[in-house]
């Protein structure tokens, strides 16, 4: 399992830059299909817990559109292992608190249906004291 090949870094920084842009334009769509539609699936929030798709799926829809808790990035991970596994780990600063955002993905890419978000999750923490 070779890591970071960088035309698989490449998909996955595409994708998680489609997502991103999907959750300020409160594009359903294309956050729906980023994610594995599965009662396996789990995604994590501030505000919520998604245990399976189909509860994640409801939170799209009930979340409103707009830019969001992040005001600006601090620091994007990407780990590829292999040409079918990453994980994405950003680091951002809360917009209007003093306080910093995490968030994490696993990606697992299908035979059948190419790269999904098997699980994610989004906390946030006080500022490092140091």
């Amino acid at each position: 399992m070779t890591p970071n090949l960088p035309d698989v870094v490449a998909e996955i920084s595409a994708l998680f830059e489609a997502y991103e842009q999907a959750l300020i334009d409160k594009n359903v769509d294309i956050l729906d299909a980023t994610f594995w539609d599965s009662p396996h699936t789990i995604r994590y929030a501030l505000g919520e817990n998604g245990y399976g798709f189909s509860e994640i799926h409801a939170h799209r829809v009930a979340r409103p559109p707009g830019p969001g808790i992040k005001e600006k990035r601090i620091r994007l991970e990407i780990l590829t292992l292999g040409r079918d596994l990453a994980t994405v780990n950003l680091e951002f600063k809360v917009r209007g608190r003093d306080v910093i955002g995490r968030q994490s993905q696993s990606w697992v890419r299908f035979p059948d249906l190419g790269w999904k978000v098997v699980s994610a999750h989004v906390s946030t923490m006080e500022p490092r004291p140091w």
